[in-house]
This record gives C-alpha cells, sequence and structure tokens, in this order.
C-alpha cells in the first residue's frame, strides 16, 4: 500500500505544482455544456497523472475526467480528477485541486487529494485513518443541524433540469449557521473530514468528483450515503456526506425537495 501511496502523492504534487503555475493564465477554455468548462491544463495534469501511474503499473486500469479510459484485467483501477474545480481555476480563483483514488475490485483503498494553492494533501487509506499534512484528521463534533456549517454544488445542468439543487440549497439556508458553495466537490468531503465543515451534498457527481473524497470522509470518522442513507459507491446522482451526528436530520431535509 505505501508503494501506491507515495506514487499517488507524487502524481498529485507533480500535476499540482504545474496547475499552480499556470494559474492566471489560461490561454485556450473549451465547453463539455452550457457551463461545463474545460481548459487545457486539465488535459495536461491528466496526461502528467496518467504517465507516472503507467511508469510503474503499467498493467492497471484508468478511469479519468477527460480522457483516460482503460480497462484492464488488473484488479486495480486509479480514478483521476486532474482539477476539480476548473471553473474556478479558468477564472483565476485558486480553489481547486487533484483528486486521485485507487480502487481494487470494486473497492476504494487509497485517496489523495492535493490543493496546490495551500499545500494541503489529504491521504486516506482504507481502515488506516485520514491524514492533512501527515497529521491525523477527524470529523466535527457538531450534533444539531441548526448549529452546523454545509457545503454544495450545483449541477451541470441546472438550465435545463428541474432537479437542480436551488430546492435543497433554499430549505438548508433556513436551518443551518450557513451554506457555502466553493466549486470543488474533493474539497468538499475533504473539508468535512478535517472538520471545517459538518456536512456536504451535491446532485450528479462523477465517479472521479467522489471516489477519493468520500474515503476521505468515512475515514475520517463520518458518514456518506444516498440521500436516503443508502450505501453510495461510485453513483454521484445524490451524495450526502457528513459528520454522521447530523445525518438523520439532513436526510429529513432532502423530503422536502426534488431529488
Amino acid at each position: 500500500m505505501e508503494s501506491f501511496r507515495d506514487l499517488a502523492i507524487q502524481a498529485a504534487q507533480k500535476a499540482g505544482g504545474i496547475l499552480q503555475k499556470r494559474l492566471g493564465r489560461i490561454k485556450r477554455i473549451d465547453y463539455k455544456g452550457a457551463v461545463n468548462l474545460v481548459t487545457e491544463m486539465d488535459f495536461r495534469s491528466e496526461k502528467i497523472i496518467v504517465s507516472e501511474i503507467r511508469k510503474k503499473y503499467p498493467g492497471h486500469g484508468f478511469l479519468a475526467e477527460e480522457k483516460a479510459r482503460k480497462r484492464t484485467d488488473s484488479p486495480y483501477r486509479w480514478i483521476i480528477d486532474p482539477l476539480d474545480g476548473t471553473t474556478n481555476y479558468a477564472h483565476g480563483l485558486p480553489v481547486y485541486c487533484v483528486s486521485i483514488a485507487l480502487e481494487k475490485e470494486g473497492d476504494i483503498i487509497l485517496g489523495v487529494v492535493y490543493d496546490p494553492s495551500r499545500d494541503e494533501l489529504f491521504i486516506a487509506q482504507k481502515e488506516k485513518g485520514a491524514r492533512l499534512n501527515g497529521r491525523k484528521i477527524a470529523v466535527s463534533s457538531t450534533s444539531r443541524l441548526s448549529r452546523s456549517l454545509l457545503a454544495t454544488g450545483f449541477p451541470y445542468d441546472l438550465r435545463e433540469s428541474r432537479v437542480n439543487n436551488f430546492d435543497h440549497f433554499r430549505n438548508f439556508a433556513f436551518r443551518t449557521h450557513a451554506v457555502r458553495r466553493c466549486g470543488s466537490a474533493a474539497l468538499d468531503f475533504c473539508y468535512v473530514a478535517a472538520g471545517r465543515s459538518d456536512g456536504f451534498w451535491e446532485m450528479k457527481l462523477g465517479p472521479w468528483d467522489l471516489a477519493a473524497g468520500s474515503l476521505m470522509v468515512s475515514e475520517a470518522g463520518g458518514r456518506v450515503t444516498d440521500f436516503e442513507g443508502r450505501p453510495l459507491g461510485l453513483d454521484g446522482r445524490r451524495v450526502l456526506a457528513s459528520n454522521s451526528r447530523i445525518h438523520r436530520e439532513m436526510m429529513k431535509i432532502f423530503r422536502r425537495g426534488k431529488t
């Protein structure tokens, strides 16, 4: 496991360092949808990460957000978001990260999330806890929704679909201290794991958005399910992560909106 962890750290930090150097100097922005951006740095970061992994484990599989897709007979598959928070990055807002997870036979066993702007490295290993820059982290002790700080995001099809999270946002905003929207699901998961926020929910996420972060929350003592409390896996249609103490209260709020 240590060799997998060290490789993921190396790849995330190498890609993150280049992203940081290019922040505010984007030359090309393309669109995958009306509000779904992709930059040349998404592709460059992905190429760096995949190349680093393939050097050491050429037989492993890949699932990455932009291009890398490879199924193999290996029990291992790397799930990669080379630039989570692309819209922020494209506008020069330093809230973004690199997210790398390792799946073994359908089970996420390693998660690495690197925020180059703050030089924060989050690491989670199955049954070994979660750490931030080497220090063990744990979810918050907030036990009441009314005293919580939550985070969320909005799906890329919000202009076309009525299931766009605005109803949930409104319902939670009236029942918590506040709801934040930072623009990076991977960091939202990590902030729950580190106790910086008490819960996070989002809809219509990809596997690369949640693979590393969901393990981070679980290993830090939190809970990750769908809106009804069922096991999540890599299904990002209705994602709920919390410190576990406010989980049931959050589930009740979802019943008031469109899911």
